[in-house]
C-alpha cells in the first residue's frame, strides 16, 4: 500500500465550469476514494413560493440555472397546468419543444468546449463556443434573451416565432450541422482524445442502474431511458429514439452527447415542418389546488418538479430534483481507481451543473 494523501479538488479549478468540491483520497497517483462536499448555496429559490404568487414564480423557476433556464420554467409551468387541468395550444407545445432542443444544443456545445479545453485543445474550445453563439443568437432573435428568456408561461408561451424566422432557423441548422460534423470528427477520431477517454471511468449498466444515473451518463452505459419518450410537449408527434452506447466509459459519454446534438437539430427541423397554426396561449383563471410531479429530460438527464398548491395564489411547496444531484453517486463510482490526471475529465463527463444542485 502506498502513502495515502487527501487532496481537495475544487471548488475552484481551471477546468471546472462550476464549483464542485471533492476530497480525493490518493495512494500515490491513484484515487482510492472521492468524498463529495454537497453543501447548498441558499439563494432561497424554493422558499420564495411564500413571497411570489404562482404566476410570478415562473420567473423564479427559470433562475435556478442559466444553462437550463427554459426547461426549468417549462417544467414548473407544466406542473401548474396539470394541477389546473389546462390544455395548452398545439402551437405552444411545438414552440416549447423548439426552445427546449435549442437549450440542449446550447448546453452540450458549452460542455463540448469545456471538454476540449480540459484536453488542451484551445482551438477546438473556441470553435465549439463559436457554434454555441449561433444558438444564443437564435434565442435572442426569438425570445429577446440570451440566458434568461421569460418566454414560457402558464397556459402556453408569451411569444410566437414568425414563419420567415422559422425558415431562417432551418438555414442556421444546416450551417451548424456542417461545422459540428467537423468538430465531432476530431472528438471521435483524434488519438489524444481516445487516449484520455477510452476505457477511462467505466460505469457498467448494472452500476448505473443501481446508483440512479440519469441522462447521457445512463444512456452511455446502455440504459435506454429518456423522459422525452413520455410524449410531453410535442415529443409525441416527433420521430426519435434515445441515443445509447454500451461501453460506459468517458468516450461513450462523449459519443452520446455528440449524437444528441445532431438529434436535437433533427427534432427542431421536425417541429418546424409540422408546426400547426393557431393560438400560443390559453387564459388561466383562478388558483391551483392539488399537487403534481412532472418529469422532464434536461440536457444532463431527468429532472423532477414537485408542486403543491392550496387553492390560493401562493403555493405551499415547490421542490426540484436536478440531474447533477442524482449523478453524483455514479460520478464517485467512476472516480474509483482512476488516475489523478483523469479526475477533471471524469467530472466533466457528467457535465456538472452546480447552480442547479446547490440553490
Amino acid at each position: 500500500m502506498g502513502n495515502r494523501t487527501i487532496v481537495p479538488f475544487g471548488p475552484q479549478h481551471p477546468v471546472l465550469p462550476e464549483p464542485i468540491h471533492l476530497d480525493l483520497v490518493l495512494e500515490d497517483e491513484t484515487v482510492v476514494e472521492a468524498v463529495p462536499r454537497i453543501g447548498y448555496v441558499h439563494r432561497g429559490l424554493e422558499k420564495l413560493v411564500e413571497k411570489r404568487d404562482f404566476q410570478q414564480y415562473t420567473y423564479v423557476a427559470e433562475r435556478i440555472c442559466g444553462i437550463c433556464s427554459f426547461m426549468h420554467g417549462m417544467g414548473y409551468c407544466m406542473s401548474i397546468e396539470s394541477i389546473m387541468g389546462a390544455e395548452i395550444p398545439d402551437r405552444a407545445k411545438f414552440l416549447r419543444t423548439i426552445w427546449a432542443e435549442f437549450s440542449r444544443l446550447h448546453s452540450h456545445l458549452m460542455w463540448l468546449g469545456l471538454l476540449a479545453d480540459a484536453f488542451g485543445f484551445e482551438s477546438l474550445f473556441m470553435q465549439s463556443w463559436k457554434l454555441r453563439e449561433e444558438v444564443l443568437d437564435v434565442f435572442e432573435e426569438t425570445t429577446g434573451g440570451r440566458v434568461i428568456f421569460s418566454v414560457c408561461d402558464i397556459g402556453g408561451v408569451r411569444k410566437d416565432i414568425k414563419k420567415e424566422t422559422l425558415e431562417k432557423i432551418l438555414g442556421v441548422l444546416d450551417r451548424m450541422e456542417k461545422e459540428l460534423t467537423e468538430i465531432a470528427g476530431v472528438f471521435l477520431n483524434d488519438s489524444t482524445v481516445k487516449l484520455r477517454t477510452r476505457g477511462v471511468g467505466k460505469l457498467s449498466k448494472e452500476a448505473a442502474f443501481e446508483l440512479g444515473a440519469l441522462g447521457p451518463m445512463a444512456r452511455a452505459s446502455g440504459i435506454e431511458m429518456d423522459m422525452r419518450t413520455q410524449g410531453y410537449a410535442a415529443y409525441s408527434q416527433l420521430d426519435f429514439k434515445p441515443i445509447i452506447d454500451l461501453e460506459g466509459d468517458s468516450y461513450a459519454r462523449t459519443k452520446v452527447r455528440l449524437g444528441e446534438m445532431f438529434q436535437a437539430m433533427d427534432l427542431i427541423r421536425q417541429c418546424i415542418g409540422k408546426m400547426p397554426e393557431g393560438d400560443i396561449k390559453v387564459k388561466i383563471t383562478g388558483s391551483p389546488k392539488g399537487e403534481y410531479f412532472t418529469r422532464l429530460e434536461q440536457p444532463r438527464g431527468e429532472v423532477l418538479y414537485y408542486v403543491k398548491a392550496n387553492g390560493t395564489k401562493f403555493l405551499d411547496r415547490v421542490r426540484v430534483r436536478t440531474p447533477t444531484f442524482a449523478n453524483v453517486p455514479a460520478l464517485l463510482e467512476t472516480l474509483k481507481n482512476c488516475s489523478l490526471a483523469d479526475v477533471p475529465i471524469l467530472i466533466l463527463t457528467i457535465d456538472p451543473c452546480i447552480s442547479c444542485t446547490e440553490r
